[in-house]
This record gives C-alpha cells, structure tokens and sequence, in this order.
C-alpha cells in the first residue's frame, strides 16, 4: 500500500522530512537560507518546524517508533 493512502505512514513519511530538513539545516545552514522562497522553500519551511516546535517533533517521533514496534 502507498505511503499517500496508509494514514500512519503518511505521518511517518512527514515527520521523517521534517527531521532531515532540520538536520540539513543545522549542519549546512547557507544551503537551506538561499532557498526561502520557490518550490525548495518548503525544505526551509519543514526545517523552521523542526527547530521550532522540537520537543513536540521528538515527542512524536518516540510516539512513531512506539507504534510501530507494537505492529
């Protein structure tokens, strides 16, 4: 089944290219800053989230791995 029809991995697929863009970010910052607007601004965009709402971002991440471990 496709990640765009199965809901759970829809969420896993999101909240891994939200964790990427903010790593990205933290290690090549000039990269993501030159793209802010235009179709590559979302990576900047999922990376602003991930730096900015982190503790929930985690929070789901371990709430994922939980879930798919009981699977």
């Amino acid at each position: 089944m496709s990640a765009l029809f199965n809901f759970q991995s829809l969420l896993l697929v999101i909240l891994l290219f939200i964790c990427t863009s903010s790593y990205v970010h933290a290690t090549f910052p000039a990269i993501m800053d030159r793209n802010k607007t235009g179709p590559l601004g979302i990576f900047w965009k999922a990376a602003r989230i991930g730096e900015r709402l982190s503790p929930y971002v985690s929070l789901c991440c371990i709430a994922m791995a939980v879930s798919k471990l009981i699977e």
